[in-house]
């Protein structure tokens, strides 16, 4: 039992802690408020509590747990909502109120629920770490699995099917340490990753329903994003989108200092969503931990790592996992308050010098790995975080921290927001490193043909951008025809394909084919736009045509017309460019004329 000898905000420095260890937990003052060893001087130990410390004072009392921070890892982790320290906030809003009093312990699951546990194993059968002992129908979405901890093996001696609640144990192992229980949970130290057998290729797409996303800068199963972008570009919604949509079988949404509004609309808006494969709600597959920038600061990097802790967990299973983390920034900042009262030296803008290397450590804990267990199932951690640049610029030090670490980077643009095009990612500024290692996946599941669209697109839009700065001294009438149709045919890849509405019932997910027929679509009909300009037609005249409407239409097509809508799209397509282009020709309109210098 040590003593306060002083504090500063949320750091307390204890004395009289001989035989702490580092990143052992403590309870602090009458209260008993929790938090963590980050530095020892002999007896003498610097504490962050992840609460609120009005009211501390030199001389109360410091009771060192012996423990590193942990969470503990079971049934009942989905449909749940927690602080950052896994403290259940629904559990304690019906014990307390609206207000979490200092102080207060709940158990992070449920100690009085019963599961009906299913054994796979008998009784003699010698285990190793990640093997499955059995499962629990967690919801009827996710079979939770029940394994053998790692760093645990040796001889089942007892199991046996039945109802359990997490704090009676299911059976026994006989290990080189002598028996132990095994029970439904198990606990796990948040700042250790959980150990795998080996890492895989990012070589298949987390396939999002966003189109901007999915075809121009994929990001991969076990792969890394961030999405930087100012006040009001749509950082938020994104990651919403991202949570509801990807094709993940697990989500772990983090708010990590973000405004109590935006975390007011994910709590009301969550439990109301109905997952788009299963038809149930999505909740079920489901896990929010809220840490708001009201909260006590220091309390941000905990709820990190214990997002990244369960995700893990989840993933030894050999389930995918998709980790939204809004915004790292508050992460960093929270860093930043505890390193200056701690007095260290600062780095760039006053960050530590081990911001980069932190924000390292949380990245590479994504992946997809092949896991402990015997058959060697794959499990993967997607993780997309949010940056909040202040003023939007991404030349700070967290936004050039995160891209020395991501691979792919979704730049979010304040004037596309301002023109209302959502999601507002700048598709000449962004990027995505994937791209070459999902090749082969694109070819095999989905058309050849995929990859150089995608590359075509991206170039017309490039030529739109650079045409552009000559639209603004000249005009548009000035330039050829030939022209004209690149800025024709990017004004349809901008609003008919990369604007996406969130709201709208259909049009808030795209499946890959659909991408993969819109983008065919638009890129033939300015191919055969080009080929009628060449022969004398216009592109006024072509813009006229009715199939412009339709085209601009496709993304509200329902998946289960989405054959013979597009069969007769492309039909249409080539009737009336064919005919403009007979037209033109017996006008006696040359190609000469329509191909004006330039062209």
């Amino acid at each position: 039992m040590g003593v306060v000898g002083r504090v500063s905000g949320p750091v307390v420095i204890a004395e009289g802690l001989a035989g702490a260890k580092m990143f052992d937990v403590v309870r602090v003052g009458s209260l008993g408020l929790v938090g963590e060893i980050i530095r020892l001087v002999g007896g003498t130990a610097t504490v962050q509590v992840y609460e609120d410390t009005t009211g501390i004072r030199p001389g109360d009392p410091v009771e060192n747990t012996g423990q590193a921070l942990s969470v503990e890892l079971g049934p009942g982790l989905l449909k749940s909502i927690y602080d950052g320290v896994q403290r259940p906030l629904d559990v304690i809003q019906k014990s307390l109120g609206d207000f979490i009093t200092r102080g207060f312990v709940a158990p992070p699951l449920d100690e009085k629920a019963k599961w009906d546990f299913t054994a796979t194993l008998a009784a003699g059968t010698e285990v190793t770490a990640g093997a499955v002992l059995g499962t629990v129908q967690e919801t009827p979405l996710i079979l939770h699995k029940i394994m053998i901890p790692p760093g645990v093996e040796g001889t089942v001696t007892k199991l046996a099917s039945g109802t359990y609640t997490i704090r009676e144990p299911i059976g026994s192992i006989k290990t080189a340490a002598g028996t132990q229980p095994l029970w439904l949970s198990q606990k796990w130290i948040v700042r250790i990753p959980r150990p795998v057998q080996q890492k895989l290729a990012p070589d298949i797409p987390l396939i999002t329903g966003q189109r901007v996303v999915d075809s121009f800068f994929s990001v991969a199963k076990g792969g890394t994003a961030c999405v930087p972008g100012a006040f009001g570009t749509g950082k938020t919604v994104l990651q919403q989108q991202l949570a509801k949509w990807a094709d993940s079988d697990v989500v772990v949404y983090v708010g990590c200092g973000e405004r109590g509004n935006e975390m007011t609309e994910v709590l009301a808006t969550f439990p109301t969503l109905v997952d788009p494969k299963s038809k149930r709600p999505l909740m079920e597959r489901t896990i929010l931990i809220a840490n708001t920038s009201n909260m006590p600061v220091a309390a941000r990097e905990a709820s990190v790592y214990t997002g990244i802790t369960i995700a893990e967990y989840y993933r030894d299973m050999g389930y995918d996992v998709a980790l939204m983390a809004d915004s790292t920034s508050r992460w960093a900042e929270a860093m930043r308050e505890i390193s200056g009262r701690l007095e260290e030296m600062p780095g760039e803008e006053g960050y530590p010098a081990y911001l980069g290397r932190r924000i390292a450590e949380f990245y590479e804990r994504s992946g997809r790995v092949v896991t402990l267990s015997p058959e060697g199932r794959n499990g993967s951690i997607s993780v997309i975080g949010a940056v909040s640049p202040a003023g939007g610029d991404t030349s700070e030090p967290v936004s050039q921290n995160t891209l020395r670490v991501v691979r792919v980077f979704w730049a979010l643009d304040a004037s596309l927001a301002a023109r209302r095009h959502f999601p507002s990612i700048n598709w000449l500024q962004s990027y995505s490193l994937y791209i070459n290692d999902l090749e082969p996946w694109f070819r095999a599941n989905l058309s050849k043909e995929f990859v150089p669209l995608r590359q075509k697109a991206l170039e017309v839009l490039q030529k739109e951008s650079e045409l552009q700065e000559i639209v603004q001294l000249v005009g548009v009438d000035a330039l050829p025809e030939r022209e004209k149709a690149v800025l024709d045919v990017a004004k349809m890849l901008r609003e008919d394909y990369l604007q996406q509405s969130a709201y709208d019932d259909v049009d808030t997910y795209t499946s890959i084919q659909k991408q993969y027929r819109m983008l065919r679509a638009i890129l033939s009909f300015g191919d055969r736009e080009l080929e009628a300009i060449g022969k004398g037609a216009t592109v006024a005249q072509i813009q006229r045509l009715p199939i412009r409407t339709k085209l601009s239409r496709m993304k509200w097509i329902p998946e289960a017309e989405l054959q013979n809508q597009f069969d007769q799209i492309e039909l249409e397509m080539g009737e009336a460019i064919g005919a403009v282009t007979v037209a033109a020709s017996s006008s006696g309109v040359t190609p000469a004329v329509a191909a004006a210098p330039g062209a």
